[in-house]
């Protein structure tokens, strides 16, 4: 398994080097409860939320022997996550061997050293993002 991150068609991409030892997808609804007169509590079911996933890992500063990926070192990562940020538009996640591959926005990126090994740990969280297409009608 690896994981992708990428933006404009793949103009860009970062492959995690190394993998966070799990991950999880939040997928929900978006449901209503309400008070009747005549039957008392009731729920209505509503559309889906946008899934939401956080990845933990580290960007290493060395190279290691189990690495998955050496395009970059450290806080390179750091710089080009940081700078998708900016840029204000949609990434790419892609976790081959499972059906992950979607767009998404950051919503955090939480970075630091922690161990005195030059490492930088993260937690990056991102939210589906899903691209608006209108009907256009001819008048």
């Amino acid at each position: 398994m690896d994981i992708y991150l990428s933006i404009n068609n793949r103009e860009q991409v970062i492959k995690l080097p190394v993998l966070p030892s799990e991950f999880k997808i939040q997928s929900g609804m978006k449901n209503d409860t309400y008070d009747t007169i005549s039957q008392g509590e009731i729920k209505l079911i509503g559309m889906e939320t946008l899934k939401s996933i956080s990845l933990q890992s580290f960007f290493p500063s060395k190279d290691y022997s189990f690495l998955k990926d050496r395009e970059y070192k450290g806080w390179e990562y750091v710089n080009l996550i940081e700078g998708w940020k900016t840029k204000r538009i949609p990434i790419r996640l892609v976790i081959t061997k499972t059906p992950i591959n979607m767009a998404c926005t950051i919503d955090s990126f939480e970075y630091g050293l922690q161990d005195g090994s030059g490492d930088i740990y993260y937690t990056l969280t991102l939210s589906e993002f899903k691209f608006i297409e209108l009907n256009q009608r001819q008048v």
